[in-house]
């Protein structure tokens, strides 16, 4: 093993311990997966659980990630390499795309089921969690259905239930139930209306539907992503009429609108609850609390005053006792095929974006063509970003440019990108190369963007950082050598995407149009 070799190993294993969120004695802190994996969802599978989480316009989408514990997460795939309408999501499709699914394990088999609020509810299976998972089939068309959860009952009956988005569908805080034929992959009727959460429980949605003790029970958040609860509802009969109960709320936590998961019971008969909680530009982290049944009602968290409604817990002793320690991975040497899970672009990838070199332990990164219609870097599909892993971490990346003589202003570089974005970036321009800091508020409203030229680059090479600290403050610098590194004097605070956290990676672009581009050779892109 080379010196060279066992500093990355040790720089791997360094980022690993800092955001795992086991510590080591029997016990874990939340949140479990400090990043956003929004709406979690959970299957278990034998001995082994999965969670899948809304993707929207990124792909690869529908994360997949295996535990044995319920804390210690890897990310093992994808199951949407590409999203269809295959042309509509060509192009950067902010907020559309996967919103909140449902994982099953069913007759051996499993299956997702998740939304798009545009074009309705899509179905894909596998035989194996690491796929390869089947083509979409669309069960339910219409515009504004969301957040289903397949329901295979003793009788073998197969049903959906669904919520509706207020901006597509005119109407919200309604669950609808449909038969499904016996296959799953379409409705068989209309739909009926099986709960209505208006006055009491607004925006209900994201419902998942169970049964237990002879009781059929929809868990449902309401309230709003940042500020809601943890809505129950029971009948003995599926069509209903729901007697309802809050069953988790924030209470006197620090962990607002604790809501919309998943209940898993282990082996051991034990049973838990994921939920995710809005963090800002660190996206909807996720968070595991222990979860009890008192009269046939879930109590979630820790019931202080015996009320039958928990908050959620900070620390908390592990479901599964073990010693692995994992978490989904950040960092890319860039010395393998494929591409490093973490990794997502802004739409459908075409192949000529990027391809790994491994005999040369590059990722060489192509100048596309900007849009025509482009506002700003929020309507570029060619990003390649990875999600923000923990509140506090610093990014550093080698580049090497190789513009195309023939090209003005092709430009590669770091950037962290939300509403608001900023980078920094290597521009070529007249024949220079610039060291070009850039920030663009309000991306998502055709802001513009404003660019500072801090020096001119006498060589091609250079070491981009950005660092990160508590409250999504991000200050970049930059080195000729990777020792000396040279601060930007001014921050830039992150801000949220469309329903997701800010994301940071690498992109390289060209605003015109010839027969051949330049390239970005990176080496390397660590975390720690």
């Amino acid at each position: 093993m080379t010196p060279s070799t066992l500093c990355t190993l040790i720089l791997c294993l360094c980022c690993t311990l800092a955001t795992a969120q086991d510590l080591g004695n029997g016990t874990y802190r939340n949140p479990v997966i400090n990043a956003d994996y929004s709406d979690p969802d959970v299957c278990a599978a034998g001995p082994d659980f999965y969670m899948t989480a809304s993707s929207f316009n990124c792909i690869p989408g529908l994360p997949i990630l295996h535990s044995t514990d319920l804390v210690n997460w890897s990310l093992i795939g994808h199951a949407l390499l590409r999203q269809p309408p295959y042309d509509h999501f060509s192009k950067v499709q902010h907020g559309g795309g996967v919103w909140a699914p449902s994982i099953r394990y069913h007759g051996n088999e499993f299956y997702i089921y998740y939304p798009d609020p545009d074009f309705g509810i899509y179905m894909i299976k596998a035989r194996s969690a690491k796929g390869p998972w089947s083509d979409p089939i669309l069960v339910k068309e219409g515009k504004g259905i969301i957040d289903p959860c397949p329901f295979w009952d003793d009788n073998g009956q197969a049903y959906l239930i669904h919520a509706y988005a207020g901006s597509r569908a005119g109407i919200k805080s309604v669950l609808t139930l449909n038969h499904m034929n016996a296959a799953g992959t379409t409705v068989t009727d209309a739909g009926i209306l099986v709960v209505d959460g208006h006055p009491a429980n607004p925006t209900l949605e994201g419902p998942k539907l169970y049964k237990r003790n002879g009781y059929y029970y929809i868990f449902a958040p309401a309230g709003g992503v940042s500020t809601g609860w943890q809505l129950i509802l029971r009948s003995k009969k599926i069509e209903g009429p729901y007697e309802e109960k809050i069953v988790l709320d924030q209470g006197s936590s620090p962990i607002n609108g604790p809501h919309q998961g998943a209940w898993v019971t282990t082996k051991t008969g034990t049973d838990w609850f994921l939920h995710f909680q809005d963090k800002d530009a660190y996206g909807r982290v996720v968070h595991l609390q222990p979860m009890k049944w008192v009269n046939d009602w879930p109590v979630i968290g820790i019931d202080k005053d015996g009320d039958g409604k928990g908050e959620p817990v900070i620390t908390y002793r592990k479901p599964i006792p073990g010693k692995a320690i994992t978490t989904p991975p950040t960092s890319d040497e860039f010395n393998t095929s494929p591409l490093g899970l973490q990794w997502q672009w802004q739409a459908n990838p075409l192949p000529t974006w990027g391809m790994l070199s491994p005999a040369k332990g590059v990722l060489r990164l192509f100048s596309a063509k900007l849009p025509d219609s482009l506002h700003n870097y929020w309507d570029v599909p060619n990003l390649l970003l990875q999600k923000f892993p923990n509140d506090n971490f610093t990014v550093t990346t080698l580049c090497k440019f190789t513009p195309n003589p023939k090209l003005e202003e092709e430009r590669t570089g770091l950037i962290i990108m939300g509403a608001d974005y900023a980078s920094l970036s290597i521009l070529k321009k007249e024949k220079e190369l610039q060291l070009v800091y850039s920030i663009c508020k309000n991306a998502d409203k055709g802001g513009a963007e404003t660019q500072q030229v801090i020096t001119t680059l006498s060589d091609s090479t250079c070491y981009f950082r950005m660092k990160i600290s508590e409250g999504g403050i991000c200050q970049f610098s930059y080195s000729a050598d990777g020792k000396e590194f040279t601060t930007i004097k001014d921050t830039f605070t992150a801000k949220p995407g469309r329903w997701i956290g800010a994301k940071v990676g690498l992109f390289c672009t060209r605003p015109g149009q010839i027969n051949d581009a330049g390239y970005a050779d990176y080496d390397w892109f660590r975390i720690e």
